[in-house]
């Protein structure tokens, strides 16, 4: 079995999550490790007040996800990793994957970037959806009508960050491009196939 870093990238609303359990189905000795679990762990444990605290809760959160990925590639364990990955992360996780010998493979979700926004908007929303990625203050506890949170993302700053962060350009390693925007037509049998082929198996 190839030592594997899965990455699922690609615009915020495709589904990551989603594919991201079905890999672990198919693939139950890869370990899923998401930034946003560290973020969300540690907005609960510090809370932030602004801005300039919560990113800097964000700043901590990646420092943690990459030496979280850092010891799982010391242990030899392959890896899932869901998240809008950009050029920030290029390099980092390109570095780590040739230190430890892994090999790269990136899963691009892309779709019709107004079909996203409906999509990330009724994620935000949701009740089981983080609090701390809708808000500009946010402590453990707290309580607020959704619909009125303050960091709330607009349709014209969604499209900002989808046209500016390279969300659709970034590749490592193997690269599968995937059209979500309507998920009845995806044929995610023929994905696992191909990944099973480049994994390997027990």
């Amino acid at each position: 079995m190839q030592k594997t870093i899965i990455l699922l990238a690609g615009y915020p609303g495709t589904g990551k999550t989603f594919l991201a359990e079905m890999l672990l189905k198919s693939f139950p000795h890869m370990k899923l490790v998401s930034p946003d679990e560290f973020k969300e762990q540690n907005w609960d444990q510090f809370g932030f007040n602004n801005l300039e605290e919560k990113e800097r809760l964000i700043r901590k959160s990646w420092k943690e996800y990459y030496a979280e990925i850092e010891r799982l590639c010391h242990e030899q364990n392959s890896v899932i990793s869901d998240y809008p990955f950009s050029n920030k992360q290029r390099e980092t996780l390109k570095l780590l994957a040739s230190h430890y010998h892994y090999q790269l493979v990136t899963i691009r979700l892309v779709a019709e970037l107004d079909r996203l926004f409906e999509r990330q908007k009724k994620r935000d929303l949701a009740e089981d959806r983080h609090l701390g990625h809708i808000l500009t203050q946010y402590h453990k506890g707290m309580t607020v009508e959704r619909e009125q949170a303050d960091n709330l993302l607009s349709y014209e700053n969604f499209l900002l960050r989808c046209t500016t962060r390279g969300y659709e350009t970034f590749a490592l390693g193997r690269l599968f491009e995937v059209d979500v925007t309507d998920f009845s037509k995806v044929d995610y049998s023929q994905l696992l196939a191909e990944l099973a082929t480049i994994i390997g198996t027990d």
